[in-house]
Order: C-alpha cells, then structure tokens, then sequence
C-alpha cells in the first residue's frame, strides 16, 4: 500500500476518508449512549431488587395473630 500526499489523494479517497471518520465517530456516539443506558437499567433493576427484599423480609416478620378459622363445610340435603 502507497502513502499519496493529501494533494495527490482522488476526491472518491477523500470522501471515503470522510465517510469513515464519521461513521466512527457516530459508531463511538452510539456506543456511549448504549452503555449509559445499560448503567441506568442496573441501576433500576438493583433499586427494585433492594424494594422487592425488603418488602419480602417485612412480610416474614408479619406473623398472623391468631390462625385462621377453619373453612365450614356445607351440609348437602340428600
């Protein structure tokens, strides 16, 4: 592969350059505002897991006063 000077470069190279400097940059944009994204669902997910055990222990701790009446069953006329 030859190194041409930026003048001697054809006008297709330099827009090819171009083309691919900014897909690169809008690839590096992408990929920030996909791992932000990910980071907050982390976030979230371990904000409701936090939620979800505490709510689960308070409901351990709540023991019924008195057992519950058993069910009545119904007599059936024969």
């Amino acid at each position: 592969m030859t190194t041409k000077k930026l003048s001697e470069r054809s006008p297709e190279s330099v827009a090819r350059a171009e083309r691919q400097r900014v897909a690169a940059e809008d690839g590096a944009k992408a990929r920030a505002e996909w791992d932000q994204r990910a980071i907050a669902v982390r976030k979230n997910m371990e904000r409701l897991r936090v939620l979800r055990l505490a709510k689960e222990a308070e409901a351990a701790l709540a023991v019924p006063d008195a057992a519950p009446a058993p069910k009545r069953r119904k007599k059936v006329a024969r």
